[in-house]
């Protein structure tokens, strides 16, 4: 344990946050996604949500200033697309109070998201049973 970082984030995982670089990504998965068959690195959070892990990173992790997009959400299908998952506002919501500048989110297919995470540096996968719960954060730079 060390002062100052969450007690969620484990050495395995606080390794992979410093090993990461810019513009690098990671998956913060929801329980029902293929972690293991899409991820290069897995780490397992089974016992934690997606927004509690979120936040736990967003202390520590900048997100890409110098992209459009530094969230990505994994867009609801043709059969649920007039739902609108309420854990997004959730992660809005986190996401902007980690962050001095407005962080707009894409949305992308269930299918080029699976594309895109198995490219992730990681996949971390929580026990979130919130449907379309997955997110991807693109990593930024440190300045001072």
């Amino acid at each position: 344990m060390l002062k100052g970082i969450s007690k969620i984030i484990s050495p395995e995982l606080i390794k992979i946050l410093m090993e990461m670089g810019h513009g690098d990504e990671i998956v913060i998965a929801d329980g029902n996604f293929p972690a293991e068959s899409k991820g290069q690195r897995v780490v397992r959070l089974d016992g934690h949500k997606v927004p509690e892990v979120l936040s736990a990173i967003l202390k520590l992790f900048p997100l890409d200033s110098y992209v459009d997009n530094p969230v990505i959400l994994m867009e609801t299908t043709v059969k649920d697309k007039d739902l609108k998952p309420q854990i997004w506002d959730k992660y809005n919501k986190i996401v902007n109070n980690n962050s001095n500048d407005k962080i707009e989110f894409k949305q992308i297919d269930r299918f080029d998201f699976y594309k895109r995470a198995e490219k992730a540096y990681a996949v971390i996968a929580t026990g979130e049973m919130a449907l379309y719960a997955n997110i991807i954060l693109k990593k930024g730079i440190i300045t001072d």
